[in-house]
């Protein structure tokens, strides 16, 4: 494994110039890919004197080490990596590690926090459920937190936690759900809180691109009573916002590590 790394930074004015290789999970539905050039987009404008390039550890090209090989070739020393995840679980304890031990040994790697936890997904869930028709903070709206689930009972921990908090804006209540790996599923959230006499129940996709476990929620809510499901946070403002305060996380770390 790589010693923690010192990515280089510009002089002076603000920090930049370091390349940012986002990493995204992967999918075969063409959505997904869509949607994450979506988001790239949104942080380029955000940061546009950062290089930010796209890969996915699954399923469609580019994959990570191709991309940084790249930044290698062209002459490049450094590069932050960005889990485009929403929990960490396997895929960035596990694979991203894995995959980047393969990368060229010449380009200095520090790998970014994953997007979650963070008030700005809070955030980027009301948005979505606002577009869905779903007023933020309804007393007599409970909600349904639905993420996809893992084997990692802290990424589940995690899910449950972020449930926890989000109930203290207002809502009647919020409760997590989990699409695959463990229970309740979102159907199964539902229909408790239908059956317990709540007035309205919604679910809230915590999803970062559209794909088949988003459709499966949409499709088991839908048929258990829900009232309403929100997209996939996708290019939320707040998503690329939250993407560059992680990249600029990292590289505050790498200055902090060759200052001491």
């Amino acid at each position: 494994m790589r010693n923690p790394p010192v990515i280089p930074l510009r002089a002076g004015g603000r920090r930049g110039g370091v390349p940012l290789v986002a990493v995204a999970h992967g999918s075969r539905d063409p959505r997904a890919a869509a949607t994450v050039a979506r988001l790239v987009d949104a942080v380029r404008a955000l940061r546009p004197d950062v290089p930010v390039h796209t890969s996915f550890l699954d399923h469609c090209p580019p994959a990570p080490v191709p991309v940084l090989d790249g930044i290698a070739a062209a002459g490049g020393t450094s590069a932050v990596v960005l889990p485009l995840l929403l929990t960490a679980a396997y895929h960035s304890k596990c694979d991203i590690p894995a995959v980047l031990r393969g990368a060229d040994a010449r380009l200095v790697l520090r790998t970014a926090g994953t997007l979650g936890p963070h008030p700005l997904l809070t955030a980027a869930l009301e948005r979505r459920l606002a577009e869905a028709g779903v007023e933020a903070g309804d007393p007599d709206t409970a909600v349904v937190l639905a993420a996809a689930g893992s084997s990692d009972a802290a990424a589940n921990a995690t899910i449950a936690g972020l449930a926890r908090v989000w109930r203290t804006r207002g809502w009647r209540g919020v409760v997590p759900a989990y699409a695959s790996a463990t229970r309740p599923s979102p159907g199964e959230a539902v229909a408790a809180l239908r059956d317990a006499g709540v007035p309205r129940v919604v679910v809230a996709s915590y999803f970062l691109a559209p794909g088949f476990f988003s459709d499966k929620v949409r499709d088991e809510a839908l048929a258990a009573g829900a009232a309403a499901v929100s997209p996939a946070l996708g290019d939320a403002p707040e998503v690329a916002e939250l993407v560059v305060r992680r990249y600029e996380e990292a590289v505050v770390g790498a200055e902090a590590a060759a200052a001491s």
